[in-house]
């Protein structure tokens, strides 16, 4: 009786955008979580220059360390590249050692990827290209999902409600009109970027060019949100695997303590408080949770999102963004919620993968 063969999982991690090493963070939990026994795992690292090396897979090895993000770099392993051939599936050696020119299939891939040149739809159109199937949203919906000027668009489409906003492309700068419509405070971030990465909170007009310049650094196109005084709640989602509607989480609050909002420090370094299931009433939380999976609808989203929102005083709820490949880290929101729902991290990575060798590469 010949034993079943283990599924390959290639878990691509690191990259070139400015959320590198919480990414390594994600691949790290992930690696910990898959069982040996049913997986055999190929952890991926992309360094931020966008070399590709197959990294070792010790999960301690992608921890924060006295407040250090770890990173990929050109010698944490062998390089590869993954040919845009829906005939292979295969990491190819680019400097062969011992004979070996390529590593084993692979069956799916997992890419832990956060920000641009990952989340952003363009490690998905090279997945698709070579023909592998992939956790996560499509190419389409990982665009659109890491623009926040179109996935405040295709909100409204749908009826979600968003806040005041307005966006700045390269050269342009916000006007008169826009400041007495926005007011102040304002928040300045990049429009496509995550992690709280270039976000500046403006409550003086003096200050929004060095804002926009700060945000600029990461992206050319500028967002200009009015700031919306409320809670903030969040929502995970899950495809469903029967292909029906998807599932949404409980909810969770964070509470940034001395901090003036949510920022890169207190999301992943100092530890946010957060209320989990968030106080709310039973009639809000069910609407926070249709307007989640509405947003996860809308954006033609794919396995996994979480959802932000801003709950005010009076209730009124106004969704903030979308993250298609959310933090899987031990302190992030996407798999704490879900935990707390009733699916602990591991089912929540084994049914990823499932969902996703499902549906396959292709349309869909």
């Amino acid at each position: 009786m010949t034993t079943p063969r283990k599924t390959r999982v290639a878990i691509v991690f690191g990259g070139r955008s400015s959320e590198h090493g919480i990414s390594c963070v994600s691949a790290g939990s992930i690696l910990r979580a898959l069982d040996p026994d049913q997986y055999e795992v190929l952890p991926v690292g992309i360094t931020r220059e966008g070399r590709w090396v197959v990294s070792g897979d010790d999960p301690s090895t992608f921890a924060i360390a006295d407040r250090t993000l770890p990173e990929i770099t050109a010698t944490s392993g062998q390089a590869v590249v993954l040919a845009a051939d829906p005939t292979a599936s295969e990491l190819i050696v680019r400097e062969p050692v011992d004979g070996v020119s390529s590593l084993a299939g692979v069956d799916v891939v997992f890419p832990v990827l956060h920000g641009a040149y990952g989340e952003d739809g363009t490690i998905q159109g090279l997945l698709e290209m070579a023909g592998l199937p992939y956790v996560g949203a499509n190419v389409f919906a990982s665009a659109a999902a890491m623009d926040k000027e179109f996935t405040k668009k295709l909100a409204i489409a749908e009826g979600i409600p968003v806040g005041p906003y307005a966006v700045l492309r390269a050269g342009v700068s916000l006007s008169e009109a826009d400041k007495d419509r926005l007011g102040l405070p304002v928040f300045v971030k990049p429009s496509r970027a995550g992690s709280s990465h270039g976000i500046t909170k403006v409550t003086d007009w003096a200050d929004l060019d060095d804002a926009v310049a700060t945000a600029r650094r990461i992206d050319p196109k500028v967002l200009v949100e009015a700031a919306i005084v409320g809670r903030e709640i969040e929502c995970g989602v899950l495809e469903s695997e029967a292909g029906g509607a998807p599932e949404a989480s409980l909810l969770a609050e964070i509470h940034v303590g001395d901090a003036d909002w949510y920022d890169f420090e207190t999301k992943y370094i100092d530890g946010g408080r957060y209320d989990l299931p968030a106080d709310l009433p039973a009639e809000v939380t069910r609407q926070v949770q249709e307007y989640a999976r509405q947003t996860f609808t809308a954006l033609d989203c794919a396995g996994l999102a979480r959802v932000d929102f801003f709950v005010t005083a009076d209730h009124q709820v106004y969704l903030n963004e979308i993250n298609t490949m959310p933090g899987m880290t031990p302190t992030s929101m996407f798999p704490l919620m879900w935990a707390a729902t009733g699916l602990e991290y591991p089912k929540v990575v084994d049914r990823l993968i499932r969902t996703a060798l499902r549906r396959g590469s292709g349309l869909h």
